[in-house]
């Protein structure tokens, strides 16, 4: 009997021992393991982030695992979900129009990276607490199609007119910070009347893209002569398509601005990797990858821009909104809207 015992004593030791050792190894591995949640076409081999990878592990030795969680929105939304145990070590991809949502969210912890008063530009910080930081930028714009044969809209009211029914392409607010910038720019043009505004734009939407891989998909597949998007996004179309055929429309009633920030997580499995990211991040190599890969500004003025980017115009007015009116804004747009 005391063999017999003995014998499950030492079975359930060892037994108790096992998971222990696992974890112990896996919580090795992690810590050599930087895992970054972002978008979908920061993510894809056309994108900056294979490439940001490569450069991120030969200069700090970590393994850096990029996973795709959708559109940008749904970056912030997975995290949301995972908070009681965080997966990731940094959210990328996070906006101006989502500042308060994520601070509200309570998933990201402040650092400021190593230089970060040295090389970002004070008008392009997202928060004081520095939960956020910004890695790129541009302004969200109409690309217009010059082959289209439709003509050019000189306004956000132009839209509304029945020559362009069923010729624009949107974003969903509530998956795509360009959909939700889109509502932001609607709601800082037309003010209370913004509702009144989407009524009457409603017969011009051929679709409301989960995403803006899809829509803009659509759109240089032409299936619409019109397309939410970038000022920088005639730059890629001049340096791989060698074309000027798409335009970026630059209106007189302003432009709202587009700052993408990425944040460490709070709670992140790897706290230390995740502020090595967010260091090099806005350093000379990744700022460097991103005009011919993210489309966007780099946040590091001392990044020399392509020739492509003559085709990226700056708008002359910008624009702003509370981030409480945005979310207010694309509530009530995509509520209209299903209607």
């Amino acid at each position: 009997m005391k063999t017999r015992l003995c014998i499950l004593f030492l079975l359930i030791t060892f037994i108790a021992v096992l998971p222990a050792k696992g974890k112990t190894d896996v919580s090795d591995a992690r810590a050599k393991e930087v895992v970054v949640y972002a978008y979908d076409s920061f993510t894809a081999d056309w994108g900056p982030g294979p490439e940001l990878v490569k450069l991120f592990e030969a200069e700090t030795g970590y393994k850096c695992t990029l996973i795709s969680a959708g559109d940008a929105v749904q970056v912030l939304t997975r995290a949301a979900l995972e908070k009681k145990a965080p997966q990731a070590d940094v959210l990328l991809g996070i906006d101006n129009n989502q500042v308060e949502t994520v601070k509200n969210a309570d998933v990201l912890k402040a650092y400021k990276p190593a230089h970060a008063d040295r090389l970002i530009p004070a008008g392009l910080i997202l928060d004081s607490e520095w939960k956020l930081t910004p890695y790129d930028w541009s302004y969200f714009a109409l690309i217009y199609d010059t082959q289209s044969g439709t003509p050019a809209p000189e306004s956000l009211s132009d839209l509304t007119k029945s020559i362009y029914a069923k010729k624009l392409i949107l974003m969903d607010p509530r998956t795509s910070t360009p959909g939700l910038g889109f509502a932001a720019w609607t709601r800082a043009v037309f003010g209370d009347t913004y509702l009144e505004y989407w009524k009457a734009l409603k017969p011009s939407i051929l679709t409301m893209a989960p995403g803006w891989d899809a829509g803009y998909g659509l759109f240089t597949a032409g299936e619409a002569p019109l397309v939410i998007s970038y000022t920088t996004s005639p730059a890629y179309h001049a340096e791989y398509d060698k074309t000027d055929r798409y335009k970026a429309l630059i209106f007189d009633e302003g432009h709202i601005m587009q700052i993408e920030g990425a944040g460490l997580v709070k709670g992140a499995p790897n706290e230390k990797g995740g502020k090595a990211f967010l260091d090099f991040l806005i350093g000379e190599k990744a700022q460097s990858v991103l005009p011919l890969t993210q489309w966007m500004y780099p946040v590091n003025g001392g990044i020399a821009l392509p020739d492509s980017y003559k085709a990226a115009p700056k708008a002359q007015k910008t624009l702003t909104l509370k981030n409480a009116e945005t979310e207010k804004a694309a509530r009530e747009i995509t509520s209209l809207l299903a209607k």
